[in-house]
């Protein structure tokens, strides 16, 4: 990991993408840092007598042209609900950037990328700053229903994307497992998953099965962002480890997932 920063960031846009999903962009008074896929940043919530520790939030979007980036806000509860309603113009305290991003695919690699609900954004970002051809990388979005998918079209050039839904109102009906591709890992030399822990859990289950790399990005609660409250312990083959530092992404072979 490199250097963290604590700023002040100005908010230029808060969009809703639907009606659980905002896309928030924010501007840094300084020139940004490298920022990975993986890797979040720690946000303080304004405003709330009830909210008083920080909220991870995986980075979606960098611009180093402008010195801004953007996350994808999904309402989960009261702190990403508070988050949403900011205003352009507003300003919001950042730790940043904060985790150890995923392994960067090799050249000619074939990619698998796996994202449900929130965990949507730091595939998409992998995608984008992968430097592999978009046939080489397969992008697969899960959520409930068509109406919970955000419109990822913009990403069609980073990837082939597909989309599955629990109600079979978009793409392959059922869980993203359900998909055609994973009868096809062994087609793969990369697999990377970030959401639901039950959806990374089923990924990480087929992969294992074809022995295929495979690494997953964990959302337990992260309230510093340095490994020093201790929120989000995660048992691995090397003990007990803090997931916002040794974090977020791990190796699947490294977690002690009963699977």
């Amino acid at each position: 990991m490199g250097k963290k920063s604590v700023a002040d960031f100005i908010i230029t846009e808060n969009i809703s993408l639907n009606k659980d999903n905002y896309l928030i962009r924010l501007k840094s008074p300084e020139s940004l840092p490298p920022i990975k896929p993986g890797q979040f940043v720690n946000i303080d919530i304004k405003n709330s007598s009830e909210i008083f520790l920080r909220r991870p939030f995986s980075v979606f979007e960098t611009d180093y042209k402008n010195n801004s980036i953007s996350i994808i806000v999904k309402v989960l509860g009261r702190g990403s609900k508070k988050l949403t309603e900011v205003k352009a113009g507003e300003v919001l305290s950042l730790v940043y950037p904060l985790g150890k991003h995923f392994t960067y695919p090799s050249p000619g690699d074939k990619v698998l990328a796996v994202g449900g609900g929130s965990g949507l954004a730091p595939m998409l970002f992998l995608a984008r700053e992968s430097g592999l051809p978009a046939e080489n990388m397969d992008i697969i979005i899960g959520a409930r229903s068509a109406t919970d998918h955000i419109d990822a079209s913009a990403y069609n050039k980073y990837g082939n994307i597909y989309f599955t839904t629990e109600d079979g109102t978009l793409g392959t009906r059922g869980l993203v497992t359900h998909h055609p591709l994973f009868g096809e890992l062994a087609n793969y030399d990369k697999i990377y998953a970030c959401g639901p822990e039950g959806m990374m859990k089923a990924v990480a289950r087929e992969a294992k099965k074809t022995g295929v790399f495979c690494e997953v990005s964990l959302e337990n609660l992260m309230a510093c962002g340095f490994g020093v409250c201790l929120c989000c312990i995660e048992p691995t083959v090397n003990g007990n480890l803090c997931v916002c530092t040794e974090g977020p992404v791990f190796n699947i072979n490294d977690l002690k997932w009963q699977i």
